[in-house]
């Protein structure tokens, strides 16, 4: 749910008409948010799956 959020969230955000320097922090920061997104997904199906002896 979160990822395909922060997919539609950059998609939306992103400006062709935005300053270089704009576009790169822009860019950045999304590549951010999704890596994080996908951190945590592995992290739950770890929780999830997870053998606790």
């Amino acid at each position: 749910g979160l990822t395909a959020y922060d997919t539609q969230r950059i998609k939306m955000s992103f400006s062709p008409e935005a300053p270089i320097d704009v576009q790169g922090k822009m860019v950045i920061s999304g590549a951010l948010s999704l890596y994080l997104n996908f951190i945590n997904l592995f992290l739950s199906f770890l929780r999830l799956f997870g053998n606790r002896n």
